[in-house]
């Protein structure tokens, strides 16, 4: 009777990381093994367009992966989060605001899940606070030189969501 994975094995990999190789392989290039959170998601791009994406969350990093080319696109030290934005509506959007790079804006259902995963990953490798702003309204430098606000009301039905170039 070969010994199952105890379910605290699986929590927050919601695509079974340990099933796909490439996933192991771009973990293991960095030294990363733990994977505390790893779900797809909608990641939106400066121009507004909107790619399917990995999100993996180690307690060192955040992996952000093509899962139609499984490439790795982007990884993130934890370190180099300022803070999280996110509406305090009922909407899927949270932003990553990293100050010396550029922002991840991304969409997910599991949006408070992330969030909680990144605020305890973060207190655990670094012990700081990470700051988790909820407002209605928030600005992020989709690249470089491009800063975008995107504003959250409450509609009948549900939320609208607005992008605007600034």
């Amino acid at each position: 009777d070969p010994k199952q994975p105890s379910h605290s094995d699986r929590v927050g990999d919601y695509i079974g990381v340990q099933s796909r190789p490439y996933l192991l392989k771009i973990l293991d290039k960095q030294g990363d093994r733990k994977v505390l959170f790893a779900d797809k998601v909608l990641k939106f791009t400066g121009s507004g367009k909107m790619k399917k994406r990995i999100l993996l969350i180690t307690n060192f990093a955040i992996y952000i992966i093509d899962p139609e080319t499984d490439v790795l696109k982007r990884r993130i030290a934890l370190a180099a989060v300022e803070k999280l934005s996110l509406s305090q509506l009922n909407d899927n959007f949270f932003s990553i605001i990293v100050p010396y790079e550029y922002d991840v804006l991304m969409a997910s259902t599991r949006k408070d899940e992330i969030v909680r995963v990144l605020v305890e990953a973060t207190k655990t490798a670094s012990d700081y606070e990470l700051e988790v702003s909820r407002t209605n309204s928030f600005e992020y430098n989709a690249a470089a030189d491009l800063v975008k606000e995107i504003r959250f009301k409450s509609v009948e039905g549900g939320v609208r969501t607005t992008i605007l170039r600034k």
